[in-house]
């Protein structure tokens, strides 16, 4: 049974709103009637209780109780006033109208009025059927001389309430059907805003737009205005960060699927002896794990930054990593990577694999860029350890500088080297996201000289 009536209850806000406003009108509607078909009945019967009091003063007049015995006195109108009245002494019927059966049920009603002894009405259902009121009413006298019972066929004013009830009920549905029409138009015209936002809310998360909404208009559309602004910004910066770690991971992994396909060229060249297949299924094995590092490095700093809750810092020595680093970038660039000593005591406060990541792009910028040589040093700084990378390339262009780590932009795009523009960036946010900093040191000359401070360890 519930089903069947959810299935009928309508399913827009604009159909639900006009269907609580007509339910509400209605049930208003039916009490205001039930009210009025009362209150109307109740006047009617007044009226005709009046009516009948009016016409038994008159025939009281007719009565003469002066003698010992009671008598009605004849008058001019006397048909008219005989016409439904019945007029006892006691208990004993005086006159009764000619239609009216000594035995039938408004004689018997009568005479249990007269009988009462007091003036008072009420309602008898005739043989018909039909309803009857009748009163009663004592003549001044001895008590008890004599008593004139009227009455009165209530079927006019029962016609006249049917009538008043059928007008009722004809403007209730008047009323009814002009409140849904109208609830409706108003809902219509109040959710057209809200309509249009929807469309433009849906047009702008997908295409990433700048166009926001504002806080204007009705205090209800403003603060939705702010609610889906809020949104809309939520999305760029989910959409930002998915642009932003497809890109890193694209670029992070170049080299490692670089010497994939090099090692696999060359072993598909032509013969090779076990050795040198069991070397290059060891590359393939290193560049694979290395790929597998940087894709869980990565994927679980975007999981961090996505729900604001950092890992606690690890504590990594420096030295093994970077001589692990620069003798792998060594034996793949023309260039001399030299790493001065380092005090194999000295340790940062981050995971060697976030360290590694956060070096990396700052060891191949300076591979891409130097002449003959990159030298990568580590020293103690107050309260953090600062790796330094340089090169003697040509250096950072200086009308370039306040572009060095905004992604995707490079100084010069058409110089021939490969690159996307992402490693300075990557290394940045990483060392940003682990307490740390990457900065570009502009008094270093010849070339250029690239600093991480992160935390001590």
């Amino acid at each position: 049974m519930i089903r069947p009536l959810r299935r009928l209850a309508p399913r827009t806000l604009r159909g639900r709103l006009s269907f609580v406003a007509l339910t509400t009108a209605a049930l208003l509607m039916t009490v205001l009637t039930v009210v009025f078909d009362v209150v109307v009945e109740r006047h009617l019967r007044v009226q005709a209780d009046d009516e009948l009091r009016t016409r038994a003063a008159a025939v009281a007049t007719t009565v003469d109780t002066g003698h010992r015995r009671v008598r009605v006195v004849e008058s001019v109108n006397d048909g008219l006033l005989d016409a439904n009245v019945w007029i006892y002494t006691g208990t004993h019927l005086l006159e009764r109208p000619p239609s009216a059966l000594a035995d039938g049920t408004l004689t018997r009603a009568a005479g249990r009025l007269a009988g009462g002894g007091s003036a008072h009405c009420t309602t008898v259902e005739a043989d018909n059927p039909r309803l009857v009121r009748m009163c009663a009413r004592p003549v001044s006298g001895p008590p008890g001389s004599a008593t004139v019972v009227t009455a009165v066929d209530l079927a006019p004013y029962r016609g006249s309430a049917d009538t008043l009830l059928l007008g009722s009920l004809v403007l209730d549905a008047v009323v009814l059907a002009c409140t849904y029409a109208l609830t409706r138009l108003a809902v219509g015209r109040a959710l057209q805003p809200v309509a249009t936002m929807t469309d433009q809310a849906t047009e702008w998360s997908t295409a990433g737009s700048d166009e926001r909404f504002g806080a204007t208009g009705p205090a209800e559309l403003a603060r939705l205005g702010a609610s889906l602004d809020a949104l809309l910004d939520r999305i760029r910066t989910v959409l930002r960060h998915e642009r932003q770690l497809t890109g890193e991971l694209s670029h992070e992994l170049r080299t490692p699927l670089t010497r994939i396909i090099i090692e696999l060229d060359w072993w598909r060249s032509g013969p090779r002896s076990a050795a040198e297949t069991r070397a290059t299924h060891e590359v393939i094995a290193e560049a694979a794990q290395s790929m597998r590092t940087i894709c869980d490095t990565l994927l679980s700093d975007a999981r961090q930054s996505a729900s604001g809750v950092s890992s606690p810092p690890g504590a990594t020595p420096v030295a093994p990593v970077l001589k692990r680093m620069v003798d792998a970038l060594g034996a793949q660039v023309p260039v001399r990577v030299l790493l001065e000593d380092v005090d194999p005591a000295l340790e940062a406060g981050v995971a060697p694999a976030l360290l590694e990541r956060i070096v990396s792009p700052l060891l191949a910028n300076a591979a891409r860029y130097a002449r003959a040589t990159v030298s990568v040093t580590a020293r103690p700084v107050p309260g953090a350890v600062r790796i330094s990378v340089a090169d003697d390339g040509p250096g950072v262009p200086e009308a370039f500088v306040g572009d060095l780590f905004h992604p995707g932009r490079r100084a010069e795009p058409a110089d021939g080297h490969d690159g996307a523009g992402l490693g300075l960036s990557l290394a940045r946010r990483l060392a940003r996201a682990a307490g740390g900093e990457v900065s570009h040191d502009p008094g270093h000359t010849p070339g250029a000289r690239f600093q991480a401070d992160l935390p001590a360890g």
